[in-house]
């Protein structure tokens, strides 16, 4: 049982972190470059800091509706080699 539960726990380790919502406030938008500015809160599964920071867009249709100052909350991941936003929803 306790050989079960230390290879469990391995196991656990050695996964990639799972994407994790984070809140932020949109700053620019670059339909044109599938690109958004976020100034955001810590991103743990990029071992990121608070800070501003353009990412991809996922989903071009994401940038839709948002403007400067909108708060958002979203996803961000390595996708190719490029941060980016991978969901993307207004805040209430």
């Amino acid at each position: 049982m306790l050989k079960t539960a230390a290879i469990l726990a391995f196991l656990v380790a050695a996964l990639p972190a799972a994407a994790q919502s984070v809140s932020g406030t949109v700053t620019k938008i670059d339909e044109a470059q599938g690109k958004l500015t976020i100034n955001h809160g810590p991103i743990k599964n990029l071992d990121m800091d608070s800070m501003t920071m353009v990412f991809r867009a996922g989903d071009p249709a994401m940038l839709k509706g948002l403007k400067a100052g909108t708060k958002v909350k979203f996803d961000a991941d390595r996708v190719n080699g490029q941060l980016t936003v991978t969901k993307l929803q207004k805040a209430k």
